[in-house]
């Protein structure tokens, strides 16, 4: 059994369909990019997934258990982290209270505990504050704990909101297009971020992207989406020459 199974997902919005028997497996370990043009249903998907959506029919399994009608916070506890395509920072909030947030989809404390601040409540949450402190200082932000989200350069916002995703300690991870709006420079560090937590965290990861680059760099194979329907999947080098791939990129018919 694969850790991932989504199988035959159909989403309808009033007469509109937008994802069409849609079908997909991740491996443990593995590393799939999720690619199509705009209006494709990428974003859709990950919504379906996590719980945003119900899907109008078609299943979801993660390690075998059913995710359909689940919450997102329920989904979420479970081992499913996602990123956005625009940043979701409590930008108000400092770094340090971003990453600690994330931990408390699996409070080990109930509300009685936390409003007299008796039983678990104290260790847990130094538990919490030592895990976020621990978390950015691997990743070498440990001095902009202080600051606040929105005063961090762009690149780091974006690495922020993928620490603070590991820190509710997912099994997979969804990134919904991390490079979008970085430079060059900057995707060449995201790339080596992703595939160093991928390392170093044991994860699953399944990512939208629009940077050929990057998407061609690091993922084992890719799912390529079109007016909501499967049009191609397979390794990197065969997606790239993929006729109806340059055809739904293109617009024109390969050999025209």
């Amino acid at each position: 059994m694969s850790l991932l199974e989504v199988e035959h997902i159909t989403q309808h919005f009033g007469g509109l369909c937008a994802v069409s028997d849609f079908s997909l497996r991740l491996e443990p370990g593995e590393l799939v990019g999720l690619i199509g043009p705009n209006g494709a249903g990428k974003t859709t998907v990950f919504n379906i997934m996590t719980g945003v959506y119900r899907p109008t029919s078609g299943r979801i399994h993660l390690d075998g258990e059913d995710l359909v009608g689940l919450s997102p916070s329920a989904i979420h506890a479970r081992g499913l982290a996602r990123t956005f395509q625009n940043i979701r920072l409590f930008k108000k909030m400092t770094v340090l209270d971003n990453v600690r947030l994330a931990r408390y989809a699996r409070l080990g404390y109930n509300p009685l505990e936390a409003l007299f601040h008796v039983g678990r409540f104290r260790a847990e949450e130094l538990k919490i504050l030592e895990h976020a402190r621990s978390l950015l200082a691997l990743f070498h932000l440990e001095d902009a704990a202080g600051e606040r989200a929105e005063n961090l350069p762009y690149g780091l916002q974006r690495k922020l909101e993928i620490i603070r995703a590991l820190a509710s300690q997912p099994r997979i991870l969804l990134l919904d297009e991390p490079a979008a709006g970085m430079n060059p420079p900057e995707i060449e560090e995201l790339m080596a971020f992703i595939q160093r937590i991928r390392k170093e965290f044991a994860l699953t990861i399944l990512l939208i992207e629009h940077q050929m680059r990057l998407v061609m760099g690091i993922c084992d194979r890719l799912v390529v989406l079109d007016f909501g329907a499967t049009i191609a999947e397979g390794l990197p080098h065969e997606i790239q020459k993929h006729p109806q791939v340059l055809q739904a990129y293109l617009g024109v018919e390969v050999g025209e």
